[in-house]
């Protein structure tokens, strides 16, 4: 049984396996992925790696046509239109940050055609401050099917995703330790 909200959620990863994980949510473990270059200290971007750190919940976003428990939690959740991309650019001014589409510099599209960022939970990591070249868009997200690596995230199912929505809220924290 989860807990009515959740503070912390620790994310660590498993023996043997650096790209996956197990997420304890209260007394709970779910498996989950992380990046394809494990959990690193010294986070830069396009290595892969999962940062170590705690990062605040901020806000979320959500495909309303593909996963209804977007709408079921305390976190500020946008709906994903077509326009939506975030910069992954170190040297533009909009690094790390939400852009409209089209954006003159590389972004990744928000609105995918696979299922990962149906629900999709901006971290805080390099937001604020923001340096060039720590890492950008390092998400809480859904999933591929196996938990296949992310490029730096901390993904779940969705049935995961569905479970731990209603007990989120931006004080919840997602602690990645070793």
């Amino acid at each position: 049984m989860l807990p009515k909200g959740l503070a912390v959620l620790t994310v660590r990863a498993r023996p043997g396996h650096a790209s996956q994980g197990f997420l304890q949510a209260g007394k709970l473990v779910f498996p989950c992925a992380l990046g394809h270059g494990g959990i690193s200290a010294a986070k830069r971007e396009g290595d892969g790696a999962t940062p170590l750190a705690s990062m605040r919940i901020l806000s979320g976003y959500f495909r309303g046509d593909r996963f209804a428990g977007g709408r079921r939690t305390r976190l500020a959740m946008t709906p994903i239109g077509r326009d939506l991309g975030w910069c992954e650019v170190p040297g533009d001014r909009n690094y790390n940050r939400p852009v409209k589409i089209p954006y003159g510099a590389s972004h990744e599209r928000m609105l995918r055609t696979d299922d990962l960022y149906d629900a999709c939970l901006v971290l805080d990591w390099n937001i604020v401050p923001r340096r060039r070249g720590r890492g950008s868009a390092i998400f809480f997200h859904l999933a591929r099917p196996g938990l296949t690596p992310t490029q730096g995230c901390v993904a779940v199912t969705a049935r995961t995703m569905a479970r731990l929505l209603p007990l989120l809220s931006e004080r919840t924290v997602v602690r990645v330790v070793r």
